[in-house]
């Protein structure tokens, strides 16, 4: 456990701002890159590479516990819940839906694919009894989704052709959102785009984006929905960290119509993006290789609050505080506003 003053960390090149930094604590260190996190249980629950899955007691860092789902060296960007398991996917095939008991942290793989191209990119829970995860698609672009009910995983049928080139980022676990009505996924590559799938009757809506796009390592990566009006989603170019143009945008029409906003005007690429709960929809957060960033305008101008390099992922705790995780660590920010 690492606890840093908000002087220090001017002096170690972390650029905090008073009015927004108030601490930085490193509660968790390991050779591990962790892209996806949960909070249950006063707990960071987390899964990353090197087949790895554990927790960070949130009231004391020193309770903490790591296993390994398998003996190969899965790597895991995928983590949710429901009211008694964990479930998580690692990337490449075969794929291995994972199950993680929340008593006794024991695990058992429920489902396969065992397709050559399988890569599944997020793994979302709408409710205690419904989840969705989709992967890259198989040689006929054909989109593919999951599907958890009843406590069984089966392959969901539809017939929404991908373009050339167009795929997903398993960035964050965050290119998948759900409101009550709506479920939404991001895609990008050589084609960004917004799939939306009603709850009610999985019907399949497909709508353009003026997010940058037309390169592989381009488009959305993550995105975030306060209710089924309002939304935003994140991203670039990861080959360029730099490139700040017609990377962030939101929506109010429930994904049918996107604004590009802050373009030029921001840190750079994002790979994580989270609205703050209770905030409807005024207050961001946004991460990226290279910095954190704020919004408290609705995601319309931003303002970076840390340089901090190599966080993937983050989560809101509570109204001031904020879990970040990416290479090798886990951290707790606390903000002051």
């Amino acid at each position: 456990m690492k606890k840093i003053s908000a002087i220090l960390l001017l002096s170690i090149g972390i650029s905090a701002f008073s009015q927004q930094v108030e601490s930085v604590e490193t509660i968790f260190s390991d050779k591990i890159s962790i892209r996806a996190l949960e909070l249950y249980n006063n707990k960071v629950w987390y899964t990353g590479t090197d087949s790895k899955f554990g927790f960070v007691d949130l009231k004391n860092y020193k309770e903490q516990k790591q296993i390994k789902l398998s003996e190969g060296k899965l790597q895991f960007r995928t983590l949710a819940q429901d009211k008694t398991c964990f479930y998580t996917i690692n990337i490449e095939s075969p794929a291995y839906f994972f199950t993680i008991d929340k008593k006794d942290l024991k695990s058992q793989i429920v489902f396969k694919d065992s397709a050559k191209t399988a890569f599944y990119d997020a793994l979302h829970f709408v409710n205690d009894k419904l989840a969705y995860t989709f992967s890259d698609a198989d040689q006929d672009h054909v989109l593919k989704l999951a599907k958890y009910k009843d406590g069984k995983w089966s392959m969901l049928k539809n017939s929404l052709v991908l373009n050339e080139g167009e795929a997903a980022f398993a960035a964050s676990n965050t290119n998948i959102s759900s409101a009550s009505r709506y479920m939404w996924i991001a895609t990008g590559g050589k084609a960004s785009r917004i799939i939306r799938l009603n709850l009610i009757d999985e019907n399949l809506t497909v709508f353009k984006t003026p997010f940058i796009q037309g390169e592989s390592s381009q488009g959305m990566y993550s995105l975030d929905f306060k209710d089924d009006k309002f939304g935003i989603a994140v991203g670039g170019d990861y080959t360029k960290q730099d490139a700040n143009v017609n990377n962030i945008a939101t929506t109010n029409d429930g994904g049918e119509t996107w604004q590009i906003q802050a373009s030029a005007k921001n840190a750079g690429y994002m790979t994580c993006v989270k609205i703050k709960p209770g905030s409807k929809g005024k207050e961001i957060i946004a991460v990226g290789d290279q910095h954190v960033s704020y919004s408290s305008d609705y995601g319309k101008t931003w303002k970076k609050i840390s340089d901090e390099k190599g966080f993937f992922v983050c989560q809101w705790i509570n109204s001031n505080s904020l879990v970040f995780a990416g290479k090798d660590r886990i951290v707790i920010m606390k903000l002051k506003f």
